[in-house]
Parts: C-alpha cells; structure tokens; sequence
C-alpha cells in the first residue's frame, strides 16, 4: 500500500516537532540546517497537505495550534520508529561492511587473493576479512550454504544454483624434479601424461579435474591413479622437488621454481592446459558492498595482465 501523500514527508513533521520544541520557527530552522526562510517555507506546505493551520505566527516566536498539537503527537511516535528503521538499516550496513566471508580453492587463495585483498583493503580499509580455503568442490558448497560471501574455483564445470565471472587466466603445467628422466626430454606425449601416476590433488580439486577435462580433450579417457595425494600445493610442490614423482600444478604455484630451476616444465603434446579461474556467488543474487569490490579487484586483474601482454 502507498504511503498516504499527506504523511509522506516526516521531516516536515519533525521540523513541526522541533518549533513545539524550541518555541520558534528560526531556532528549528538553524537545529535542521536549513535557512528560516526555507523552514516557513515547508511548515506552510505541510499546512497546505494537512489542510488545517498547526501553527501560530507571533512577533515573539510560534507556537503550535490545537491541530498541531494533535497533529505532533501523533507524528512523534512515526518519527520515532523511523528513527528506529535507519539505525536498524546501519546496523545491517555496518555487519555486511563490516566482514566479508571468502572461500577460494588453493591456487587463487596462496597465489592471487592476497594482493587482491590488499587492494580491497585500499578502498575498504574497515573491513575484516574472513577467508576459507579448499577445493573447487567445497568452495561451491560454501557459497551455496550462504556461509561464503564469495568464492573462487578453479574447476572447468559450474556447479548448479551458482552465477560466475572469470577473474582469472591460468595455466596447468607438468613438472619434474631436474634429475628425473622427463626433466632431459623437455616433453612427452598426452598418452605418456595420462598412464603416469602422479603426485596430485584429492579428488574434487580444481586442477586435478581440470587436467583429466584437458586429457579428454585429446581424446584420452584412462587415467593412471595418483601416486601419492595431498591436498596441499606446497605439499604437492615439495614432493615432486623431492623427486618423488611428477606432478600438475598451476602456473602460479611453480613459476618461480621453473627460474631457479628447482623444477623442471615438461610439455604435454596436443593437450590444451590453459583454464579460467571464476568468481562464484548464489545464482539470481548480485554481490554488493566488500564482495562487490573485490569481485571488481579481481576482474581488472585480468584486464591488466592481457594488456601487459
């Protein structure tokens, strides 16, 4: 239902209440902020709404008519619940600015989310954030149960019930330990990839589905079980440095290992191991307030380094 037209202006109410206050029109005037002239200028509209005359006009001030008085105290318990409303609205403001849940798969969360929180911490320096890391799979289950603001995976699949937007570009890659044999022939073949066990993620990783979608890709559907999993990529990293076995990993995680070559990038022939990274959030819903902004951090990420390139 419409807010009556005639009720629907409640700080000329609450001008009326100040001058049945502070016994003048000037005096009210100067508590709002408002110049007196402009002040009787919303007391005679509101006269004109209401339709009967609330004030008295003396030289030594006004004071309110038997209407006014009436009209006053029937408006001083709405303003008050208005009060009431717009606290209540702050208080919500201030929960939902005041902490931002974040669950990301393990790639974005130790590679790329903390110099995007850095940024957020730029433009919303009150905001304390509570990040949760996992795999794709639990990410996505965070988010769905609404105990996530936001989340990040690195799976190629969307799950249902989740909106995404890609905020990231990644690259899987094949390393090895410099001493093991695949570390001199710099490549080997998908066929080769997909019947070696690997040191490699648990399953409803983001990498470990994304690089059996890429074996699939070429046409390969028999995969090798894992030799040994670990649900950490420093873990992952360490073994594979250890010479225990090969292992998949993102771009990000080993780059700096392939420089001071502690580990070795091997090729895999006709396999595209490119991927995107997303941001997730409950379908039909539109981040807002710390989320909203780091959404818009971690999409001009992607921007920034296509132009480098």
């Amino acid at each position: 239902m419409p807010l009556p037209s005639r009720v629907s202006d409640l700080a000329s109410f609450d001008l009326l209440l100040s001058v049945a206050e502070l016994g003048s029109i000037g005096r009210a005037a100067k508590a709002h902020g408002m110049s007196q002239p402009s002040a009787s200028e919303r007391l005679r509209t509101l006269e004109a709404r209401v339709g009967v005359a609330l004030l008295e006009r003396t030289s030594r001030g006004a004071r309110l008519t038997t209407a006014g008085q009436l009209v006053a105290g029937w408006a001083a318990p709405v303003l008050a619940r208005a009060v009431d409303l717009d606290a209540g609205i702050t208080s919500l403001r201030a929960d939902r600015h005041g902490q931002l849940r974040v669950a990301a798969s393990l790639t974005v969360a130790e590679y790329l989310l903390p110099a995007w929180l850095i940024a957020l911490r730029a433009v919303s320096p009150d905001t304390a954030t509570v990040l949760t890391a996992g795999n794709s799979v639990h990410v996505a289950e965070q988010v769905l149960a609404e105990r996530a603001d936001l989340g990040f995976i690195e799976s190629t699949g969307m799950p249902q019930g989740l909106a995404s937007r890609v905020v990231a570009k990644d690259e899987l890659v094949l390393v090895v330990a410099p001493g093991h044999p695949w570390a001199r022939r710099r490549r080997v073949t998908a066929a080769k990839a997909a019947g070696t066990p690997l040191v490699s993620r648990e399953s409803g990783s983001g990498t470990r589905q994304a690089w059996e979608h890429a074996l699939r890709g070429a046409g390969i559907t028999e995969f090798a079980g894992p030799l040994l999993e670990m649900s950490s990529t420093t873990a992952i990293k360490a073994a594979a440095i250890g010479g225990i076995g090969p292992a998949v990993l993102s771009i990000h995680a080993v780059e700096a290992d392939l420089k001071t070559r502690t580990l070795v990038r091997v090729e895999v022939s006709d396999v595209d191991l490119h991927r995107a990274l997303r941001a997730v959030w409950p379908s039909g819903r539109t981040p807002r307030g710390p989320a909203s902004d780091l959404l818009t951090i971690a999409t001009r990420s992607v921007t920034h380094r296509a132009d480098r390139r």
